[in-house]
């Protein structure tokens, strides 16, 4: 790919237009606003310009409701050879693409699963999407040609390619990303409701729960109702729960009350739900790879020595964000298979590091002292690159 043009300068688009102008692409950007396109092309993003000839591929960056006209607009003037788009729906671009564009064999829809809090060309990053699931929907009309294409932008920014229906993928971020932002939002609302010093007391835990809830209302309410049947889908089975949820804890506020052992059973019920469900999501930090290697350091079983081995590896600047211990555990006193390389009276440490800093972690802490190794393979590990989505074919098969 030579040249491309991205249409919307907003953090996606934008992150888009960084990271395949750094590989070397011309990209010509435009915005209904052209300061954003301007301030795109400041960054070092592109050309804030009209190509002079057909670009390679077109990147339709704009809310899910304004894919299908931006796309027939686009190809009615020969913009691009092929193209695509980054809309967090995908059934209806794809129904606007069918029935609209005046080429639909050139167009493949496309999401790249990455993000943040803030909007705009001045969030966007080169680096958005290295490691991230970018998922695409080829129509039953997709050219191979456009499918290539867009394997090629998806390999350009890093990510790692899902090939899927586009109602599937529908379905799947309902659950995923579409219910969660309005849980944040309709949980982050009732900071407004409580006691004047409410938000004084809000914990990391409300925290981490109300995050997402800053997003572009605007561009959440077009995302939302473009996938409203999915999500009222999914809001009908939490009302289901809630449903059980509520009199459960009435019965549990009612002291001495009958119904209390239901009311508990109820509600541990639900949490155990919680939890196994967490399980199935990869545990690996966002923005991690399949390829990450994992650093491995034997723990002597004494108070103190984890932290010690925390702290030593927080002094050398390493985000050690996906920690797990293996084996006995901290004060469990059951002892490590002698085969996995630990004393017997002490346990194992495994973390993911960047690749560029897993030998100069292990050079250092085996100056320090340490018992330490890379494994390069993970033998039964799920990371981020691994991750599924329900329908998915991986690495450019489309669904049969």
């Amino acid at each position: 790919m030579r040249t491309m043009a991205v249409i919307g300068t907003g953090l996606i688009g934008t992150s888009v237009a960084l990271a395949v102008a750094r590989r070397g692409v011309t990209v010509f950007l435009s915005d209904r606003d052209p300061a954003a396109a301007r301030t795109a092309a400041a960054l070092g993003a592109g050309l804030a310009s009209a190509p002079a000839a057909p670009v390679d591929l077109a990147v339709i960056a704009v809310p899910p409701s304004q894919v299908g006209a931006v796309l027939a607009e686009a190809q009615e003037r020969g913009l691009a050879e092929s193209y695509t788009d980054v809309a967090s729906v995908k059934a209806e671009p794809e129904r606007a693409a069918l029935s609209r564009a005046p080429d639909p064999h050139r167009y493949v829809g496309g999401h790249p699963l990455a993000g943040r809090e803030r909007s705009g060309p001045l969030a966007a990053r080169a680096d958005l999407f290295r490691g991230r699931n970018w998922v695409l929907t080829p129509s039953r009309l997709t050219s191979d040609v456009a499918f290539d294409r867009a394997l090629e932008l998806v390999a350009l920014c890093e990510a790692v390619p899902v090939v899927m229906r586009s109602q599937d993928h529908d379905a799947a971020v309902a659950v995923t990303s579409h219910v969660p932002h309005l849980m944040a939002s309709l949980m982050a609302a009732r900071l407004r409701e409580g006691p004047a010093d409410l938000p004084s007391l809000a914990g990391q835990g409300l925290r981490d729960a109300t995050r997402i809830a800053g997003g572009d209302s605007r561009l959440w309410g077009d995302i939302l109702q473009a996938n409203a049947p999915a999500i009222a889908g999914v809001l009908k089975d939490l009302h289901t729960d809630l449903s059980r949820l509520v009199p459960a804890l009435d019965a549990l506020a009612r002291p001495g009350g009958s119904e209390r052992d239901h009311g508990m059973r109820t509600l541990v019920d639900l949490l155990d739900r919680g939890i196994s469900g967490l399980a199935e999501i990869p545990d690996a930090r966002p923005g991690a790879s399949p390829e990450d290697p994992l650093v491995r350091v034997a723990v002597a079983d004494r108070p103190g020595e984890l932290a010690r081995l925390l702290a030593a590896v927080a002094e050398l600047g390493v985000p050690a964000d996906d920690v797990r211990v293996e084996g006995a555990g901290v004060g469990a006193g059951a002892g490590v298979s002698r085969n996995d390389g630990v004393d017997a009276s002490g346990f194992a440490v495994r973390f993911s590091v960047p690749p560029r800093t897993a030998d100069r972690l292990v050079a250092a802490l085996d100056t320090e002292g340490w018992d330490v190794a890379v494994v390069r393979e993970r033998d039964g590990e799920r990371g981020l690159g691994g991750a599924t989505l329900a329908g998915t074919a991986r690495s450019g098969r489309r669904p049969q």
